[in-house]
């Protein structure tokens, strides 16, 4: 590929995948680490972690049904009971230390903390989940989740769930959260 033809690649993959590494994009492209800092320079593209800041400050609303904290991963984007975005950059404590793969739970996890973060409600809980898994993600990884609010009758909330790692899916179905309000937590008043 032609350093022109690269460079106009790079600057669409990176719109798409903002928070790519330098590494990811220098397997990508099938060039070095160096090669990737120095089209990005001459592009003006900023590294991953100025990537993700400036994602971040994107985010409008405020979670109510959790703390902020225990959302699993990094909330970009939130319109209450409409969608949320969280990246998640894989720890060694995310995965299985003799393979390096990412646990299930985590997975799971990182999307479900999205539905129950995007409802607009003090309380809310996961009623029923129906997801695939059909890709590992590794140490070093990001994993960029995204949940949609497809449907809301009689106190449910039905969000559509994804994850992506490296441009491909990773995990995707539905999620299902509802709004209990037999349960009140010490110092609520539903």
């Amino acid at each position: 590929m032609k350093k022109s033809d690269r460079r106009l690649a790079l600057v669409r993959y990176v719109q798409e995948n903002p928070f790519a590494t330098d590494e990811q994009l220098a397997e990508r492209f099938g060039v070095s680490i160096p090669t990737i800092r120095l089209d990005r320079a001459v592009l003006q593209i900023p590294e991953a972690r100025e990537r993700i800041r400036r994602v971040a400050t994107g985010q409008h609303d405020s979670v109510r049904a959790m703390a902020q904290e225990e959302v699993l991963g990094e909330i970009s984007e939130l319109q209450l009971n409409r969608y949320a975005v969280s990246t998640l950059a894989i720890q060694p404590a995310h995965v299985f230390t003799r393979t390096r793969i990412v646990r299930g739970h985590i997975l799971f996890g990182q999307l479900n903390s999205l539905a129950v973060a995007v409802t607009d409600a003090d309380v809310v809980l996961t009623a029923k989940t129906e997801l695939r898994f059909h890709h590992s993600v590794a140490l070093g990884d990001t994993v960029l989740g995204r949940v949609d609010v497809v449907a809301r009758r009689f106190g449910a909330t039905k969000c559509r769930a994804v994850s992506m790692c490296n441009g491909e899916v990773v995990v995707d179905g539905t999620i299902w959260v509802v709004q209990p309000k037999e349960i009140s937590p010490p110092g609520v008043t539903l």
